[in-house]
């Protein structure tokens, strides 16, 4: 699909020269013939949606949220607000409850609410995304999720995984049971996951378990329920905290003891890791630095200067109560 920007690259003018061809307004001779040949060979066709929008700024920024539960969603939109509000910007926030199609639904919404840029958290990215981001014209900014041709900002997943597969395989434990979310996640359920399997299977002693679950506590605790009993893994690695604290609770309620049955961690750093007894070794993710930078990066985006297409932040690792060496486990 050729877009307004595409006509500028190939003309070497901006997308507002471009606009004002497309509108009648005043080119010059030369810009406006070379645009009439471009225009033509290219078949290019205004797009009624995005013509219908005022260029007017609002100074404000919409988000789209995969879901209101969430530790990380909440340390994100709270370091966002508070720097939008600093840059005189209005947050409106919406939510998608983990909805692919809501999410592509909500660019659309919020472009008709003329916001001046979307800062989109999102689960996927499918050809729907790129069309609706193609269509409404104004500035969208990833978080979480990369993607080719598109500004993103995103953690360093597969690293985040790596550093947590080898700190539990030089602890000595060599069986394992992993929970984890679906691959069409590419940050959890690809990177993430796959950063923590290269590093356990650098061993050929390795025994592992895959349990695929999701974002959801209860859905998590309900197959913990289910596997906790049968399993002889002395080592549970969980894609995020929550479902290491879903794991945690059938735990506890199983009558097990962590990390005396077995060792547990998880991936985020959410405060209430630090909370629980025992507290849960994670690998702790810089979710306000994450909010700054998708802030500075939108209105960079938004007054036309240059910005860092992909930008990835690393994450840390936590050690707590809840793993320890296998030779000092004494329950498997």
């Amino acid at each position: 699909m050729v877009t307004i920007k595409d006509i500028a690259q190939q003309a070497g003018v901006a997308k507002s020269t471009v606009s004002r061809y497309l509108n009648g307004g005043s080119v010059s001779k030369k810009t406006k013939a070379k645009l009439d040949v471009i225009v033509k060979e290219t078949g290019y066709a205004p797009n009624t949606f995005a013509q219908s929008l005022k260029a007017k700024k609002t100074n404000m920024i919409g988000t789209i949220i995969p879901r209101l539960d969430s530790f990380a969603t909440n340390a994100i939109l709270a370091s966002i607000d508070e720097e939008l509000r600093n840059k005189q910007y209005q947050l409106i926030i919406t939510n998608t409850n983990q909805s692919v199609e809501r999410e592509v639904e909500n660019i659309y919404t919020l472009a008709k609410q003329k916001v001046d840029g979307i800062i989109l958290l999102a689960t996927i990215i499918t050809p729907a995304h790129r069309k609706a981001i193609a269509e409404v014209e104004i500035p969208v900014l990833l978080l979480g999720q990369s993607a080719e041709g598109l500004h993103t900002i995103v953690h360093q997943e597969y690293e985040a995984g790596l550093k947590m597969g080898s700190y539990a395989t030089d602890l000595g434990h060599n069986n394992f049971l992993v929970f984890m979310v679906s691959k069409e996640d590419h940050a959890v359920g690809k990177l993430r996951s796959k950063g923590v399997l290269d590093a356990l299977q650098k061993s050929t002693s390795t025994s592992i378990e895959i349990i695929e679950t999701n974002f959801s506590f209860s859905k998590a605790y309900e197959k913990a329920m289910n596997v906790l009993p049968k399993t002889s893994a002395t080592y549970i690695l969980c894609a995020t905290d929550n479902i290491a604290l879903a794991v945690m609770k059938a735990a506890h309620t199983l009558g097990l003891s962590i990390p005396n049955d077995f060792s547990l961690s998880g991936f985020g750093g959410y405060e209430v890791t630090s909370i629980v007894t025992p507290s849960i070794t994670t690998v702790e993710y810089p979710y306000k630095k994450l909010g700054t930078l998708s802030v500075a990066n939108m209105i960079g985006l938004i007054e036309g200067r240059k910005t860092i297409d992909n930008l990835e932040l690393p994450n840390k690792l936590i050690k707590r109560e809840s793993t320890m060496p296998v030779e000092k486990n004494t329950s498997k």
